[in-house]
């Protein structure tokens, strides 16, 4: 029986897309690939950056994006916990700044 590889592990196996966030979770579920990943043998690092920097650059606009710096464009998230810790801390999105405007805030006073 052949077997089957996840995208993240064949990506890895191959090296040259140095580890993407691609995957097949509908959009607004994209963020449990990083539990996946990590099954998988990712660090959460390493998941983090495969959404980010790795993103970015596997694009060719590691000049524009995927980092926070002044000239990146930069959409922003911001999470209760550590993901870094806790990965599926990235499952509940509590911030979004998406071209330089707040779209969600759920740490402002209600």
């Amino acid at each position: 029986m052949p077997r089957i590889y996840s995208r993240f592990t064949l990506f890895t196996l191959l090296g040259r897309l140095k580890r993407t966030d691609s995957g097949v979770y509908p959009h607004g579920d994209n963020a449990k690939q990083f539990g996946k990943m990590i099954e998988w043998g990712a660090k959460p690092l390493d998941a983090i950056q495969a959404a980010t920097v790795n993103a970015a650059d596997l694009l060719g606009w590691a000049g524009k994006i995927g980092v926070l710096e002044t000239g990146h464009y930069a959409d922003l998230i911001a999470v209760s916990g550590d993901p870094v810790s806790d990965v599926r801390a990235l499952e509940s999105v509590k911030f979004v700044l998406k071209g330089g405007a707040v779209v969600r805030n759920d740490f402002s006073a209600k």
